[in-house]
């Protein structure tokens, strides 16, 4: 016979350096953090090879190593249309959850992005007499559906791959409005504040937050503890976080100690 070892004992083949950094990417553009032991587990590798691994990422400017792991750079997320394949279990979850808190006649910013998005198409069918206000094309899209539901569009710079405007004239447009409720998403949420991976969005959430009487924040799990490149709130600057695990360690008490709703939706 002419099997390996690998196929005989039934283990999975091991790849070679190149193929298992690129899977190692892919992992990596799928999870914002990954684990030295579970990549370690996952590609049949020892925990020093991935370090290995990890360190010449790094290197390449394609990761940042942590302790234990990676994250991905400041700077780097996958793309809106990426972004909305994943966790989509999750997101709808969460979108059910949020919309509990809107009341008919509020008006509504809602900021860009893949879980906001889930947000908005929930809000479209079950919501009534609404305004929101949103600088996401794809957010006024699925809200459209819903003839009571008036939507305000930002003005500003299009920025083509997250599909949102934004600039001066987007968070100028801004400050002509009172809002009830922003609902916004995160790039990644730690201890120190919220933040987002593209520096010119950040500032029009901070202009949504800061025109809202309350901030609801919509994240999946997999934003907790994660670094990004803009800081746009601190914790105690938002009211309610919408999510689908309850955070942990130190992120769940800067949470308790802000006095921030923790809202967890059952998938």
């Amino acid at each position: 016979m002419n099997e390996s070892s690998d196929t005989l004992t039934g283990r999975r083949p091991r790849l070679d350096k190149a193929a298992r950094q690129e899977r190692i990417l892919a992992e990596m553009r799928a999870s914002a953090t990954l684990r030295v032991g579970d990549l370690a587990a996952d590609l049949n590798v020892s925990t020093e090879t991935i370090r290995r691994d990890l360190f010449e990422l790094q290197e390449r400017g394609l990761i940042n190593r942590t302790y234990g792991g990676a994250v991905r750079p400041l700077s780097a997320e996958p793309a809106v249309t990426e972004r909305h394949r994943m966790m989509v279990a999750e997101r709808e979850a969460i979108a059910a959850r949020t919309v509990k808190f809107i009341k008919p006649q509020e008006v509504i910013a809602i900021g860009a992005g893949a879980t906001t998005t889930h947000v908005a198409r929930r809000m479209a069918a079950e919501c009534r007499n609404l305004t929101v206000i949103t600088h996401s094309f794809s957010v006024a899209t699925v809200l459209a559906a819903n003839p009571t539901i008036e939507v305000i569009v930002c003005p500003g710079r299009y920025n083509g791959r997250e599909g949102m405007m934004v600039g001066v004239e987007t968070i100028e447009f801004l400050q002509n409005y009172n809002v009830n409720r922003a609902i916004l998403g995160v790039s990644g949420i730690t201890p120190e504040g919220l933040a987002d991976a593209e520096a010119p969005a950040a500032w029009v959430y901070k202009a949504m937050m800061n025109r809202a009487a309350e901030t609801i924040i919509v994240s999946d799990h997999q934003k907790f503890d994660v670094p990004s490149l803009a800081i746009w709130a601190r914790v105690p600057d938002i009211q309610h976080l919408v999510t689908d695990r309850a955070p942990t360690g130190a992120l769940a008490r800067a949470l308790s100690r802000a006095g921030v709703e923790v809202a967890v939706a059952r998938t």
